[in-house]
């Protein structure tokens, strides 16, 4: 199985799960975690507020409640402060915990965004090419892994990373 690219609104896609690129509190926030935030409605906030948040590289899992996804994969990703401060492990940990996670949830259908690239300042090729590893460890103990796209830079970034390997 190859991993799939989508140009997309990660709020849109009708997987088993979609992963958020939360906030530690998991109570919304702005860009993807704004978009899947409104398009679940406020009880995704309501029953985020019940888990007690979540540490950076860790992954909470919530139903999609108005979503076309059964599971929203909450994982906060690391900022950016110049890459000697564990970031591309930490980074690692967000796929890999949200896919256990998933796993443990009887997902088989999964979409991720580009964690941690927008304001927490990680660099998008950095960010993808560890996103990309990760999925490929995984990728065939589901039936699809989507690397979700929202900007045209990111969409080429993950084709030429998924290109390469082909």
């Amino acid at each position: 199985m190859a991993i799939e690219l989508a140009f997309a609104d990660i709020a849109t896609l009708a997987l088993d799960a979609i992963v958020n690129a939360a906030n530690p509190g998991l109570l919304g926030g702005g860009g993807v975690d704004g978009a899947i935030h409104r398009a679940a409605g406020p009880q995704l906030r309501d029953y985020n507020g019940t888990l007690g948040g979540c540490p950076v590289g860790e992954a909470r899992i919530s139903p999609g409640f108005r979503l076309k996804a059964r599971w929203v994969i909450s994982t906060v990703g690391p900022v950016w402060r110049g890459g000697g401060n564990g970031e591309a492990q930490l980074l690692a940990a967000c796929y890999r915990n949200a896919f256990e996670l998933a796993l443990r949830h009887g997902v088989r259908t999964i979409a991720f965004p580009a964690i941690s690239t927008g304001v927490y300042g990680y660099p998008k090729q950095q960010a993808a090419a560890i996103a990309v590893a990760v999925m490929r460890e995984y990728e065939a103990r589901f039936e699809r892994v989507v690397a979700c796209t929202h900007g045209a830079e990111d969409r080429a970034i993950y084709r030429a990373l998924l290109e390469r390997d082909r």
